[in-house]
């Protein structure tokens, strides 16, 4: 039970960030799968994938799906926790100054870096 939060949140910090910055799988699925399930690298791309497979990354999910680095309920969990969610991040992106935004992207973009760098 415990995962299916973790995979909601998950989805809705992607869902509001990819609304408000434009990013979803690559800076926020794939990190905090790493970070707060365990997941490996692979893994974590691959239930990326799945979350993000009606508009992109069909052919790419195969390939993980083949090898095993999905999971398909986590995926599932995330894109329609994203569905729900991105609409309030693009809300907010459009009442921000740009200043704020350009700001606030970049702090997201550096804590990221050093998180993941920072992982075992």
């Amino acid at each position: 039970m415990l995962n299916v939060i973790i995979f909601i949140v998950i989805g809705i910090a992607a869902g509001i960030l990819s609304g408000l910055f434009g990013v979803g799988g690559g800076v926020i699925i794939i990190p905090a799968l790493m970070f707060f399930e365990g997941f490996s690298q692979l893994k974590a791309q691959g239930t990326s994938l799945i979350a993000m497979l009606p508009p992109v990354g069909i052919l790419a999910f195969i390939e993980y799906y083949k090898k095993g680095n999905t999971d398909l309920v986590g995926g599932i969990i995330i894109c329609a926790a994203m569905l729900v969610s991105a609409k309030f991040g693009g809300q907010l992106a459009n009442v921000l100054p740009a200043n704020v935004m350009k700001k606030t992207f970049g702090i997201f973009i550096i804590l990221v870096g050093i998180k993941t760098f920072l992982s075992k």
